[in-house]
């Protein structure tokens, strides 16, 4: 894919979809920048995978939901590479419970995570992307965002509303030359699927026609293009990356 910027930061980048991510974009030819709040080393394994395939990758290390940290992570990219092209919002956490016993601070916790830390980085974004009027930004939000899920109060109103957001903020910058766009994934097999039982695995299965999971380079991929010249008129979308799930 073609890309006119030249280095983008990966939140929650460490493992999972946001590794694939990492990966996809550096092979792509983008310095990635991985961002870790707890994983160091897994981190640094994704880093040494892409140099390995012969990309170009940091380590940075900060929590997203520290909007501090946050804010200095987005100079320090700046001050070494001169500018920030791209942005993935990926970072985020899980705290399911039912609502009845849900606690307050479960609530809080993961809309902290997950939609406060996306709001800090998009914001952050469109102040440095501004400079040069170009920029692209993806935010990584769920199928659960769209549909609510029982046990996941908190999670459906973290995704949702990142979905909303994203085309506030797809609004604001257009004229500026920067895009914000999302991603819905529905279920997709990482870590946190690979320990569901079988049986249930199988349930979710029999829900997407196209009758399995989704892996993480399709996300990436979807990532990738979001981010690309290839998709240089398109701002303010969600794009659904789930096997037919959801139509």
């Amino acid at each position: 894919m073609k890309f006119s910027g030249n280095n983008v930061l990966v939140t929650g980048a460490s493992r999972g979809i946001g590794a694939q991510i990492a990966i996809g974009l550096a092979d792509m030819g983008l310095k990635v920048w991985i961002n870790y709040r707890s994983g160091e080393s897994e981190a640094l394994a994704v880093k040494d995978t892409i140099i390995a395939n012969g990309g170009t990758a940091e380590v940075i290390g900060f929590d997203v939901s520290d909007e501090s940290a946050f804010v200095s992570a987005i100079k320090e990219i700046v001050k070494s590479d001169g500018e920030i092209s791209y942005l993935v919002n990926n970072a985020g956490i899980t705290r399911d419970k039912l609502a009845m016993r849900m606690k307050e601070d479960d609530f809080m916790a993961v809309i902290e995570a997950n939609l406060k830390s996306t709001f800090i980085g998009c914001r952050e974004a469109v102040k440095s992307m501004s400079k040069k009027r170009f920029g692209s930004v993806v935010n990584i939000a769920s199928i659960v965002g769209e549909t609510g899920n029982a046990g996941q109060t908190n999670y459906a109103a973290s995704k949702g509303g990142t979905i909303a957001m994203t085309k506030s903020f797809a609004q604001e910058a257009a004229p500026r030359g920067i895009r914000f766009n999302t991603i819905t994934p529905g279920f997709i097999a990482t870590e946190m699927t690979s320990v569901l039982k079988d049986e249930i695995k199988g349930a979710f299965t029999a829900k997407i026609p196209m009758g399995r999971f989704g892996e993480p380079s399709e996300v990436a991929d979807a990532v990738a293009f979001l981010l690309s010249d290839h998709s240089s008129y398109i701002t303010g979308e969600t794009l659904r990356v789930n096997g037919g799930m959801l139509m």
